[in-house]
Order: C-alpha cells, then sequence, then structure tokens
C-alpha cells in the first residue's frame, strides 16, 4: 500500500509541475537512434543523453532553442490510433532541428516518445511547455 501511495504523490507532483495554463499544444513525431551528431553545437550523447528532441520552425528560433528543456505530456491521439497516451510529464532537452517537411513541432527521440506514448501511434498531441 506505501509504494503504490508514493507512486501516486510521485505522479501527482509530476502533473502539478506541469501546468496546462502555461503549455502549447502541438503535434509530436519521434525519430530512431541514432541522435547524434545534431543541429546544434556541443550537444553529443555522453553530455546530452537520449531524452532529447528536435524543433520545428516553430520552436527552432534560429538556433536559439538548443539546449531548451521542454516538459512534454501527451494528450491525444493525432490519427486512428487507439489510446496512444501513457500517463506522466517527460523532460527533453532540444538538440536539434527538425527540416521540413517535419510532421510535427516536437521530433523526439524514440526514447522519449516511448515513455509518453505507444510507438505505433507514431505521433500524438502533445502539450509542452
Amino acid at each position: 500500500m506505501e509504494v503504490k501511495l508514493q507512486v501516486l504523490l510521485a505522479l501527482a507532483m509530476a502533473l502539478s509541475l506541469f501546468s496546462a495554463a502555461s503549455a502549447t499544444a502541438g503535434l509530436a513525431v519521434y525519430y530512431a537512434p541514432q541522435y547524434y551528431p545534431a543541429a546544434c553545437p556541443g550537444f553529443t550523447l555522453k553530455n546530452s543523453g537520449v531524452m532529447v528532441a528536435g524543433v520545428s520552425d516553430a520552436l527552432w528560433n534560429g538556433g536559439r532553442a538548443c539546449g531548451r528543456m521542454l516538459k512534454v505530456r501527451c494528450t491525444r491521439a493525432a490519427n486512428q490510433f487507439p489510446n496512444p497516451c501513457r500517463a506522466g510529464v517527460i523532460t527533453v532537452k532540444v538538440v536539434d532541428y527538425c527540416r521540413q517537411p517535419c510532421n510535427g513541432v516536437i521530433n523526439l527521440s524514440q526514447d522519449a516518445f516511448t515513455k509518453i506514448a505507444n510507438l505505433d501511434a507514431g505521433k500524438v498531441w502533445v502539450d509542452y511547455s
């Protein structure tokens, strides 16, 4: 019982850190490893890990998005895939640019996408901040 309570409290804290009022909605897709080299200079697997993302022109801001930390939460399907979302919020570091045609605002690493959604969905609506 105590373990379940700790899990519920951790989930509640994670969700409370993610304010829906300050979040922006957009489409998220994913890309498979190898995540590096990336468009942002100096970011490597060693210093950035696998919880990373590329962003489209909507967030890229001429490269000033490099290193930005985004909180991302899956909200709903973007296609006919049933129930694609997993509970929780992830934090990713922007290390890459998603060139046009980019199918989403955020192109999550496969590792990040699987934390919030089923890979078979391919594309989901997210809130991010």
